[in-house]
């Protein structure tokens, strides 16, 4: 599986620990944003590098359009972190290019889980770079265009009582953010195109 714009490697430390000895985590760290953000931000991934303890994970560089890990994964995860393929830092990023690489990069059946901090609805990409949040029929609209089916949405994360209005970091409601928790599929048999006769 991999964590793409794994970060402080919260959620890599977590998957090693599932995925146990016979598995494979790959820590995807996009060179966009690595020439853009404080070493502090990825700091944590930079430490599992060096760290037997986490033998199973593999650390990652390279630009997001261009995608790609040595082998076909079961998963593809990456939490707060899809509204950045929108924002400036993360330029040239193309959201379309990005989901067609891991649409590639999955197994027939292979999922893509996307967590992130929900936008007003119908407001579209207009926050991506300003509050940190985007509306979830972006995302939702993006990926499937990339051909993946959207299996499952969970209420786990969500809070009606965040206004969608505020920066995520704001004091007031960082930690708590109205968040959108998605899991779409690859499907196990790509659709074959229709010939004229």
């Amino acid at each position: 599986m991999a964590d793409f714009m794994s970060g402080g490697g919260y959620f890599t430390r977590i998957f090693s620990r599932v995925v146990g000895s016979s598995g494979r985590v790959y820590a995807f760290l996009p060179d966009e944003q690595l020439a853009n953000c404080a070493p502090e931000e990825v700091a944590g991934t930079r430490a599992i590098e060096h760290n037997a303890a986490f033998a199973n994970v593999s650390v990652l560089t390279g630009p997001a359009n261009g995608f790609r890990v040595p082998e076909p994964l079961d998963l593809i995860f990456t939490a707060q972190n899809y509204h950045d393929l929108h924002d400036k830092f993360m330029r040239p990023t193309d959201a379309a290019v990005f989901n067609k690489a891991v649409f590639e990069a999955l197994k027939p059946g292979g999922a893509f889980v996307i967590i992130d901090h929900a936008a007003q609805s119908g407001s579209g990409l207009r926050d991506t770079d300003t509050l940190h949040r985007i509306d979830p029929a972006s995302i939702i609209r993006e990926v499937q265009a990339a051909g993946f089916v959207l299996e499952a949405q969970s209420d786990l994360l969500r809070n009606p009582a965040d206004t969608h209005m505020s920066m995520v970091f704001d004091p007031q409601i960082r930690g708590h953010t109205d968040q959108v928790f998605l899991r779409f599929r690859k499907p196990l048999q790509q659709r074959a195109h229709r010939r004229d006769p």
